[in-house]
């Protein structure tokens, strides 16, 4: 895990839905289960490294030199906004030393990356990050400066040949899927709620990549109210057939976990425990693909006691090699920590209390439904692009 305390810097303050406190509360809840060490000291069985803080060069790799400028220019002096380059809005406020900060959620994803690429482990994670709607010219939907789009430009200017990039945040992952639209070494696969009811109003079926690269963005975007098995009956149909026919060389996930039914922005119905299951899935593929080489980062999540704390500690227990069992109980000290810093109850147990089964898309396609009607777009779409027969 790739973490230091004043990662929570990244903060737009008041009353912004994307509160750093569940950043915070994930790493002392993966620290309550013995997975890390909040202090830093090593402890727990997930090694926690140090975050360096990406320099300019390195976010000019992804970003133009006038947007790095902006930042800079604001994070000097907040009460003058950017709005070109999307600056001072109501989603991404101005906030003092915003390059810092988000240079800082760059490096670490970057230094994820690295420790992957190089060898050093098998997985990292980095759950500060996942910033997956920044764009090379301008901040969006809470994203200043792109580190995971950074972080595999990094890897493909240091040897990768192919990245494969799963996406499951309730959002689109806009930003990224751009940056890398005209790139065949790339594929992005986003699974959202439908641009039709969601923020960016973007990633559907007939976005494939651009000349040269079709076939390279694929989208799945899923009907409001999709619960676990829905969600991933359309994983499991997509996913991991597009990238075992891509091979590529190292697998790179964000998690948002926007995606729960308690999420106060979005409409899909996921528990944790659906959650849960394509963390295993995707840490599966990463064995069965890429020799294991798995780059892991945070993303969306609002319902910041309740769901974010619990679903990442799940992510990085997987990333650990020590999945924490679902029917464990919420460590009782980070619950009294809660109830004293939030004043709140924090969930009993590490579960939502449902079982993630699904109905496999080879038992048969109902085009009745918007969900198979979804996932049928989804593979007519990216599927003959790869040599692919999309029917089941």
């Amino acid at each position: 895990m790739v973490f230091d305390p004043s990662l929570v810097d990244y903060d737009f303050g008041g009353e912004h839905p994307m509160d750093p406190v569940r950043v915070d509360l994930t790493i002392r809840l993966a620290d309550e289960l013995g997975l890390v060490s909040a202090g830093g000291s090593g402890g727990g069985v997930l090694p926690t490294v140090p975050a360096p803080v990406a320099s300019d060069e390195l976010v000019l790799t992804v970003h133009d030199e006038s947007m790095v400028e902006a930042v800079k220019r604001v994070g000097a002096d907040p009460s003058r906004p950017d709005l070109a380059h999307g600056l001072g809005t109501e989603d991404n406020p101005t906030f003092e030393g915003m390059h810092e900060a988000s240079a800082h959620v760059v490096g670490a994803s970057v230094e994820a990356a690295r420790r992957v690429w190089t060898g050093e482990v098998l997985h990292a994670a980095n759950v500060s990050g996942g910033l997956h709607h920044a764009m090379p010219d301008r901040a969006s939907g809470f994203c200043i400066y792109n580190d995971v789009a950074v972080a595999i430009r990094w890897l493909l200017d240091n040897g990768a040949e192919k990245v494969a990039y799963v996406d499951v945040d309730v959002h689109h992952g806009d930003g990224v899927q751009a940056v890398f639209w005209d790139d065949p070494r790339v594929l992005t696969i986003s699974l959202h709620e439908t641009g039709q009811m969601l923020f960016p109003g973007t990633g559907f079926p007939d976005e494939v990549g651009g000349p040269g690269a079709e076939g390279s963005a694929v989208n799945v975007a899923l009907p409001p109210g999709t619960s676990d098995a829905g969600w991933l009956r359309a994983f499991h149909a997509v996913v991991p057939p597009l990238v075992r026919a891509f091979e590529p060389d190292v697998l790179v996930t964000q998690h948002g976990c926007d995606s729960h039914v308690e999420d106060p922005l979005a409409h899909l119905m996921l528990t944790v425990d659906g959650q849960r299951a394509s963390y295993e899935a995707l840490h599966d593929l990463a064995h069965e693909v890429c020799e294991g080489r798995w780059v892991a980062t945070g993303g969306g999540g609002y319902a910041v006691v309740d769901v974010v704390p619990r679903a990442w500690s799940h992510l990085l227990g997987i990333v650990a090699g020590a999945p924490i069992d679902p029917s464990t109980p919420v460590p009782e000290g980070w619950r009294e920590h809660v109830l004293t810093r939030l004043g709140r109850a924090a969930p009993l147990r590490m579960t939502d209390g449902r079982s993630p089964v699904y109905r496999d898309w080879r038992k048969g396609y109902d085009p009745d439904t918007w969900l198979d009607r979804a996932v049928h777009a989804a593979r007519t779409a990216a599927f003959p692009l790869h040599g692919m027969d999309p029917f089941p």
